[in-house]
């Protein structure tokens, strides 16, 4: 198989890694269109879009696995993608503290099989649990976060740690991919050995 990551996120590259695979990088860049009734759905879709541009380009190749992926934090129902700046990034921040929210991760595989183009998505959800932070420590974090490219404006993995009370469900899907859940589905389509 010739695994292709249509990501060019060194997060989700890390976590790829630990399936023990050889991909290569190439990330898409089409525009993000979401489209969807949930927050399930349109992280499925955009992964799929991301997947199928790439795929596109590796039409002759019927070994090609491409696997795509986009993640969301969902907060009282309304969908925060990537901060557009730093006052952007504290406001959400600002909603996110003392309370709830869900992170959705979608993830779509491309590939050929009995010479019929193939597309199967799914997506994953964790809720996350943040401290309560005072108003200096939000302005603190909008001022010096690395959160300016991550979904919610912050990285579980990074400074935004020292807030995140909990999560239920899978960590490595709040990280931007999960990566047991990607194991197994691409167990079950024979994707992997």
């Amino acid at each position: 198989m010739n695994y292709i990551l249509a990501s060019q996120s060194p997060r989700r590259r890390e976590l790829l890694g630990k399936l023990g695979i050889s991909f290569e990088i190439e990330p898409a860049v089409g525009e993000e269109v979401p489209c969807g009734e949930t927050p399930e759905e349109i992280v499925k879709n955009l992964a799929a879009a991301k997947a199928s541009e790439i795929a596109a380009h590796h039409t002759e190749d019927a070994d090609a696995v491409i696997i795509g992926a986009d993640t969301v934090v969902v907060c009282d129902g309304e969908i925060l993608g990537k901060p557009k700046d730093r006052r952007d990034m504290a406001q959400m921040i600002r909603r996110l503290q003392g309370r709830a929210h869900e992170v959705y991760t979608g993830v779509a595989l491309c590939y050929e099989r009995d010479g019929k183009h193939c597309c199967h998505s799914f997506a994953e959800c964790t809720r996350v649990h943040f401290y309560p932070m005072s108003g200096e420590q939000i302005d603190s974090y909008g001022a010096h976060s690395d959160g300016l490219d991550k979904a919610g404006g912050y990285g579980i993995q990074s400074d935004a740690a020292i807030y995140i009370r909990g999560i239920e469900g899978d960590y490595n899907n709040v990280v931007g991919l999960p990566i047991a859940r990607l194991y197994h589905e691409m167990e079950q389509k024979e994707l992997i050995g």
